[in-house]
């Protein structure tokens, strides 16, 4: 059998926590796993966004949503889907013969890879 990707998680972007409270564990029933702070630095290199924005991380063992927090309109958003692939270099060699451009960011020692496909869409890719 040949190995597939999977889906790790889909961002989305929300003005207000106490709403993705009521969504994500009110209505879909899922728990709050951690939250973390996207530094500016790093908001940039991904999505050429010069701002910092709370993440919140809603779950469960089959569903997995990065909620980014701006409490303003913009422009702009954080949403991405997180994929998982078998060989990150395939995907990457498959992407760039398909002329796709994957990236590279780097947070902390960790390098994160992602793409946008045609439309613009982001991937996070793992």
């Amino acid at each position: 059998m040949k190995e597939k990707a999977t889906m790790q998680h889909v961002a989305l972007q929300y003005a207000e926590k106490e709403k993705a409270d009521i969504f994500f564990k009110e209505i879909l029933g899922l728990k709050l796993i951690k939250d973390f702070k996207l530094q500016e630095n790093l908001s940039k290199k991904i999505f050429d966004v010069s701002e910092e924005a709370d993440v919140f991380v809603y779950g469960n063992e089959d569903a997995v949503f990065e909620i980014f927090i701006t409490p303003h309109t913009t422009d702009y958003v954080f949403n991405h889907v997180c994929i998982k692939v078998p060989n990150k270099e395939d995907f990457v060699k498959k992407c760039e013969k398909n002329n796709l451009k994957p990236f590279f960011v780097y947070k902390d020692n960790r390098k994160l890879l992602f793409t946008k496909d045609y439309f613009n869409n982001l991937y996070e890719v793992k």
